[in-house]
C-alpha cells in the first residue's frame, strides 16, 4: 500500500468490511447504514488523534473510544447502551476484519468488550387477552373484517414479525390438512416455514375465499395475500392501525403487532416447549436471543411455586 494517500487506503479497508458483512451476514439495509454510521463514528475518533491508519491504532485509543460513546464527548452526545454496544461491535468486527485479511499485524480492540445492555423482558398478554383481540378483529362488516382477524391469527399462530406478514403472498400459505403451514422471510431474507394451527387455518381459508377476491379486485391482483382496500399490498402502518383497534375494542392496552410475537413465544415455554424449537419458529440466528423468554416462564413459575407450595414461605 506504499505510495497510496493513507486516508483513501482507509476508506477502501472500511468498504471492504462493509462489503464483507453484508454478504456474510445478510444485513438489512437499516442495519447496514447503522454499521456506516458506527464507523463513521470512530474514523472521526480517530483522525481527531491523529491516527489516519489502522496499523496506528492502539488498545487505548479503542478503549477511550468506548468511553466516549457512552459518556459522549466535545463532539458528539453518548449514547444508549443498546447503540454504544452495537458500535463497539461494529469496531471490533472491523478490526478482525484487517487482521483477517492481512491489512494489520494486531487487533487492538480484542480486550474491548461492548457494554453490558440492562435486560428488558419482553412484554406478552394472557391468553384470554389474545382471544379477546382476535374475537374483536372480527367485529364489523364487510371485507375488512375478515382480512383483519386472518392477519391477526397469523401472527399469533406463527409468531411472526408484522413486516413478514404482510410481505407474505399467497403462494406462501399451504392450507393442505397435512402440511398447513407460511413461508416467512425474515431478517437478511432468510426464509423459514412455519406450521399454521386450526384457528388461524379457518381464518385464512375464510379471508382466502370470502375477501382476498372482491379486494384483489380494487387493484392489480398482485400477490400479496394481505391486500388494501385499493388492492394493494397492506402496508406496516394499516396492519398496526388494525391491531391498535382491535385491541382498544377488547379494552386490551398498549399492544403493539411485537406484543403478539413475545406472547407467541412465552406462551409456547410457557407450556413446555423446548427453546430451540421456539428458537427456529421465531427466526431467531442464536438461542440466546430466544432465551430472554424464558426469564418470563421462570418468573410465573417462581409466582406459583411462591404461592400454593406449603413451605414456600417461612
Amino acid at each position: 500500500m506504499d505510495g497510496e494517500p493513507v486516508l483513501s487506503v482507509l476508506a477502501d479497508q472500511r468498504e471492504g468490511y462493509l462489503a464483507h458483512i453484508a454478504v456474510e451476514r445478510g444485513l438489512s439495509r437499516n442495519t447496514l447504514a447503522a454499521y456506516r454510521r458506527d464507523i463513521a463514528r470512530y474514523e472521526r475518533f480517530l483522525a481527531s488523534h491523529g491516527v489516519h491508519a489502522l496499523d496506528d491504532v492502539t488498545p487505548r485509543h479503542v478503549e477511550e473510544f468506548a468511553q466516549d460513546l457512552s459518556e459522549g464527548s466535545a463532539d458528539a452526545p453518548g449514547l444508549a447502551p443498546a447503540s454504544a454496544s452495537r458500535t463497539v461491535v461494529a469496531v471490533r468486527g472491523w478490526h478482525r476484519f484487517a487482521l483477517a485479511e492481512g491489512w494489520t499485524g494486531v487487533d487492538p480492540s480484542a480486550d474491548v468488550k461492548p457494554r453490558s445492555i440492562p435486560q428488558r423482558l419482553p412484554k406478552a398478554i394472557s391468553t384470554a387477552e389474545v382471544s379477546a383481540i382476535l374475537d374483536a378483529a372480527s367485529v364489523g362488516e364487510g371485507l375488512g373484517p375478515l382480512r383483519d382477524r386472518a392477519l391477526l391469527e397469523l401472527v399469533y399462530a406463527t409468531g411472526a414479525r408484522i413486516s413478514e406478514a404482510i410481505g407474505a403472498d399467497v403462494d406462501d400459505i399451504v392450507l393442505d390438512p397435512q402440511e398447513e403451514s407460511v413461508l416467512l422471510r425474515g431478517k437478511g431474507n432468510k426464509e423459514r416455514v412455519v406450521p399454521i394451527g386450526g384457528y388461524a387455518v379457518d381464518a385464512l381459508h375464510a379471508y382466502l375465499v370470502r375477501a382476498r377476491g372482491p379486494l384483489a379486485r380494487g387493484g392489480r391482483g398482485g400477490p400479496a395475500l394481505f391486500l388494501n382496500t385499493r388492492g394493494g399490498r397492506l402496508s406496516r402502518q394499516s396492519a398496526w392501525t388494525i391491531l391498535r383497534a382491535a385491541s382498544a375494542r377488547a379494552g386490551v392496552d398498549n399492544v403493539s403487532p411485537h406484543t403478539l410475537r413475545h406472547s407467541f413465544a412465552t406462551h409456547l415455554l410457557s407450556g413446555g416447549a423446548d427453546v430451540r424449537v421456539v428458537q427456529e419458529l421465531l427466526g431467531h440466528a442464536s438461542v440466546t436471543t430466544t432465551q430472554i423468554y424464558t426469564t418470563v416462564t421462570q418468573d410465573t413459575l417462581r409466582e406459583v411455586y411462591t404461592t400454593f407450595h406449603p413451605r414456600a414461605l417461612s
